[in-house]
């Protein structure tokens, strides 16, 4: 069973770009083993082809070579918050339709070219402090995001929410200190949601 994570920095987790068996320190990492330890008997392939810096349309224009050319039976995706992010100290937020028809290129895609399963994680911004004035543009992308799942994906996990559910009664520094790349502890709790997901799409992969 091939299992391709995509996305951003928080995917990349500082990963050997040279093999994309390399699933970094971050998420990825921690997901593979504990969807390997709940699936002993099922011989797994995990790619990690998260690219720091990276927004939907560079997902889009990098798709072919390092989605559908690899023919996975899962593809996960996580991009948005650099949509936000990379505009924030001028304000000039980018489209939320362009981020929309980006984001929208890729699943079609997938939905048309390969047999994947689509697992759809909502980009987030720990409540820290972070990225205070681009909120209001994150939580229209967000938006997007969960519209686009409702379309095309076979399991969500919206983060945002979830993080900050998880954020009550701890300092939510615990699971990234600057608001976006998560801790060790963070990519943990990524993961465990993440396995929980591919528990639930499992019969549906085999």
């Amino acid at each position: 069973m091939k299992i391709l994570f995509q996305g951003d920095s928080i995917t990349d987790a500082g990963r050997d770009r040279n093999d994309p068996t390399n699933l970094g320190n971050g998420y990825p990492k921690y997901a593979a083993a504990l969807i390997r330890a709940r699936h002993p008997d099922v011989d797994f392939t995990f790619w990690d082809l998260g690219i720091s810096g990276n927004r939907a349309e560079n997902l889009r224009d990098r798709w072919q070579e390092d989605c559908i050319a690899y023919d996975p039976d899962l593809v996960s995706i996580l991009i948005g918050v650099n949509d936000t992010w990379h505009r924030a100290a001028e304000g000039n937020w980018m489209p939320h339709d362009y981020f929309e028809e980006c984001y929208r290129y890729c699943l079609e895609e997938i939905k048309t070219k390969t047999h994947a399963k689509i697992l759809i994680l909502e980009q987030f911004i720990v409540p820290t402090g972070a990225l205070a004035n681009g909120r209001a543009d994150l939580d229209a992308k967000i938006q997007v995001t969960r519209k686009l799942a409702r379309e095309y994906a076979d399991a969500f996990i919206p983060l945002d929410g979830l993080i900050a559910q998880a954020s009550i009664g701890v300092n939510p520094a615990l699971w990234a200190a600057d608001g976006v790349h998560p801790t060790a502890a963070g990519a943990q709790l990524i993961a465990d949601y993440y396995a929980d997901a591919v528990d639930k799409l499992f019969p549906l992969m085999k």
